[in-house]
């Protein structure tokens, strides 16, 4: 039998059937242009894309976020008044020597804390308790899920002035209760800690739902098989909470308390609209005027926008040391873990 050695097919013919495809060298000059062209296009187009997309979040960031922030500083330094806001005299550090002089922001310093903290407890331990009860399998789990959140999309004047209406002194139904079962009315708007308590009422209804879908989502995260191993070690379900449940959500827990001490250091409405003369004093005496209550009085109703703007700041800086010290928690957190 014969072998043999050519595998190979012959070149094509001249005007056959199937001719090869030319070499790129072999195209016109023309052609070769358009298509450098076209690959310049497409390099630029791959570079320069991802900045145009993102691009409108930053010019309205440059436009609405820093320059309001940085003329902020620059007016906290001068003297300004709200019917002339052009007008600036530089004082230096003077506005930030006469609020931190001011017993009135020391008050609302004080007040800003103590709502934060009856606010922000409550809130966050009944928000981990309705997203353990809602990560089991309930009827209707769906419609209680979106129920969370019906408060959080009600608006703050309807939900303030509803409050307002049960907490009243003279036909509140909160009264009503407490005299129902033997308490003496309680001026809920007149009085310290009860006007303090009924503000943070209004926020922990708010943002209760809104924490616990945070909680639910991160606890659906939590794989099975811890679960099943801690069954299989005989712990029942609160000791599967509190060594399978709480260890998993610590960094969830972290970001919730930050961002509700945030949320919290900004109180605004809720104190406003609860007020029953409608200012921004916080009641008659102060008793429950925050940060952001104090602000708005020195700019919009003292006209003093030079001392708002020093109040800001000194607001934004309280954000950055609570930012700082999120940092260092959450680091040590990772280093532990």
């Amino acid at each position: 039998m014969t072998t043999r050695h050519d595998t190979a097919a012959p070149p094509a013919k001249e005007g056959g059937a199937a001719p090869g495809r030319p070499p790129a060298d072999g195209l016109p000059e023309q052609e070769q242009r358009r298509r450098a062209r076209l690959s310049r296009r497409w390099q630029r187009d791959v570079r320069w894309s991802p900045y145009a997309f993102v691009s409108p979040f930053f010019l309205l960031f440059l436009a609405f976020g820093l320059f309001p922030l940085i003329y902020t500083g620059w007016a906290s330094l001068h003297q300004v008044e709200l019917t002339a806001p052009t007008d600036m005299d530089w004082v230096g550090l003077r506005n930030y020597t006469r609020i931190f002089d001011d017993d009135f922001f020391w008050n609302a310093a004080k007040n800003t804390l103590t709502i934060g903290i009856i606010s922000t407890v409550p809130q966050l331990l009944m928000a981990m308790g309705i997203a353990h009860i809602l990560n089991y399998k309930l009827r209707a789990s769906t419609f209680y899920r979106v129920a969370m959140l019906a408060p959080y999309a009600t608006s703050i004047a309807a939900a303030s002035l509803v409050f307002v209406l049960l907490f009243g002194r003279d036909y509140g139904m909160i009264n009503w209760v407490l005299d129902f079962v033997g308490i003496d009315p309680v001026d809920w708007q007149g009085d310290k800690w009860p006007s303090q308590i009924a503000v943070s009422s209004i926020i922990i209804w708010r943002w209760t739902g809104y924490n616990a879908l945070i909680y639910l989502a991160a606890m659906q995260a939590i794989p099975q098989d811890l679960y099943e191993s801690a069954a299989l070690d005989g712990a029942n379900r609160w000791q599967q909470f509190f060594h399978v449940t709480l260890p998993s959500l610590r960094p969830t827990i972290l970001f919730t308390v930050v961002v509700s001490t945030i949320g919290a250091s900004q109180v605004f409405g809720e104190p406003l609209l609860f007020d029953a003369n409608k200012g921004a004093s916080g009641g008659a005496e102060h008793q429950f005027q925050t940060l952001g209550l104090y602000l708005y009085e020195q700019g919009w109703v003292n006209q003093h926008l030079g001392r708002a703007s020093a109040i800001a700041w000194t607001m934004f800086l309280i954000l950055i040391v609570i930012g700082i010290v999120n940092f260092v928690i959450s680091r040590r957190l990772r280093a532990s873990s």
